[in-house]
């Protein structure tokens, strides 16, 4: 047994070790073919840095009214045949001029706009603040339309003349006034015969 053990020592073959490359990443070979890994394309695509507080407040805000958007009414066609509201079965009274009352507001500048809040029959104002015209033909639809005012120290008076009565008399507005912080601060409406006028006190402290 012993000799045994001697002579299967002495017939061992000489090793040499084996050398163990450095392992290569899949994803460093360009050559897709080899190998089990499979090239995924990344469905995590870098984004740049977008801050979007700043560039949400930095968009200008734009109070000018004349959006290129059209009013309703518009296309308004009224037919130059059809008088007074006599023949429409209105009435026959004749509404003279109306204050509307004052209101105080500290602000830069207030809005303005006004509607027919009955029938949409084509009623049309000037409106003028302190003298000064400042839309001379506003055809009242039954959406909202209207100007900004800027506010002067004192009394600001704003005047709204019918230019006529439609097609039913008389002519027919419900008025809303905004501060310019777009806070409803007035309504009221009117009642006016062609060449009657509407008045408002804004005073600014």
């Amino acid at each position: 047994m012993l000799s045994f053990i001697a002579t299967a020592q002495t017939d061992l073959p000489n090793t040499t070790p084996l050398e163990i490359g450095t392992i290569t990443n899949p994803n460093d070979n360009n050559n897709t073919s080899q190998g089990a890994a499979l090239n995924i394309p990344s469905v995590i695509d870098l984004k740049p840095n977008v801050n979007l507080r700043d560039s949400l407040t930095n968009i200008p805000v734009n109070m000018n009214l004349n959006n290129g958007l059209l009013q309703a009414g518009h296309d308004l066609k009224l037919d130059p045949k059809v008088g007074r509201s006599e023949k429409q079965g209105g009435s026959s009274e004749r509404f003279g001029d109306q204050y509307l009352g004052d209101i105080k507001n500290d602000g830069k500048f207030v809005g303005i706009v006004c509607r027919d809040h009955e029938y949409v029959d084509g009623d049309r104002v000037k409106i003028s603040v302190n003298g000064t015209v400042i839309d001379y033909n506003v055809l009242l639809t039954g959406s909202f339309k209207g100007v900004n005012v800027d506010l002067e120290k004192g009394f600001n008076r704003l005047d709204f003349e019918a230019l006529n009565e439609g097609s039913s008399s008389p002519n027919t507005a419900q008025i809303n006034v905004y501060d310019d912080k777009g806070e409803l601060i007035y309504a009221n409406k009117w009642l006016l015969s062609e060449g009657s006028v509407a008045t408002l006190i804004i005073t600014k402290e």
